[in-house]
């Protein structure tokens, strides 16, 4: 009997502890990309002029009105900086996650910025498997775009 209920104790620390583990970020965790700005001008710069994604919020308001609640909300996850993960809401409440932004490639910055820009508090190279929650077979073949690991333009 001691012993199923051990079992019972370390199986629901293993399976809260993982649903914990697998929580999104909790609201506060985003600062913005020109919270970026201030340590990264040149790439802030940059990647505001040059890449696609810094204006993603353009190609969705175009889209809009043209579509039905729940597939403007399946539009928010790539086009917009932490969609269900403490970023964007909306354009009204959260404006700046309205793109996507530093934070969607190189993770939620509030540690990142409150520990002086520690290095270790932020994703300095993103992979592949980052990106491929977007950028993936089914997308790029829905519209035909390429997945660019380095399209940041910075």
């Amino acid at each position: 009997m001691r012993m199923m209920v051990r079992l019972l104790i370390v199986g629901m620390i293993w399976f809260w502890g993982g649903l914990l583990a697998a929580a999104p970020a909790s609201a506060g965790e985003y600062v913005g990309s020109k919270s970026c700005s201030a340590c990264h001008e040149e790439e802030y710069a940059t990647f505001m002029k040059y890449s696609k994604k810094a204006h993603s919020w353009d190609k969705v308001e175009k889209m809009l009105p043209k579509l039905e609640p729940e597939e403007q909300q399946s539009c928010f996850g790539c086009h917009t900086t932490g969609y269900k993960k403490g970023g964007f809401v909306s354009y009204d409440k959260t404006p700046q996650f309205a793109d996507v932004g530093c934070e969607t490639c190189h993770g939620p910055g509030k540690e990142h910025v409150a520990g002086d820009g520690d290095p270790e508090l932020i994703t300095r190279t993103p992979t592949i498997t980052t990106c491929s929650h977007c950028h993936n077979a089914q997308r790029v073949k829905d519209f035909n775009y390429k997945p660019l690991l380095h399209s940041g333009a910075h």
